[in-house]
């Protein structure tokens, strides 16, 4: 699956492609989102540390701290966090989270065949 995404924290816009590994019956399952070229570090005084990653909805709160800058001459290139799937209750309920989320923002949303 790949999505695109655009999360506009404050005054800063932030790209992610998510991609996720995931093989029924198998009980781990992983999505990985990659934001490039992010421009929250240029805001970290106002907001923060990066914390981990956060995705609320309805049904509440999924959460990560597997989050990973990564630089490439100093700069910064990307941002990865993983969040994982334990179960496939988990797992629905993050393509729960997924399907919502690109209806609302009007985003396309393509399973791997």
């Amino acid at each position: 699956m790949q999505l695109a995404t655009n999360t506009t924290t404050g005054r800063h816009l932030v790209q992610a492609r998510v991609q996720t590994q995931h093989t029924p019956p198998a009980t781990t399952s992983t999505a990985t989102f990659v934001f490039t070229e992010p421009t929250i570090f240029e805001a970290s005084a106002e907001l923060g540390d990066i914390t981990g990653l956060y995705l609320e909805d309805d049904e509440g709160t999924l959460t990560t701290v597997d989050v990973q800058a990564k630089f490439v001459n100093g700069k910064p290139d990307r941002i990865e966090a993983k969040y994982v799937m334990r179960s496939a209750f988990e797992w629905d309920r993050f393509m729960r989270f997924m399907e919502r989320y690109a209806e609302d923002k009007g985003l396309g949303f393509q399973k791997s065949k």
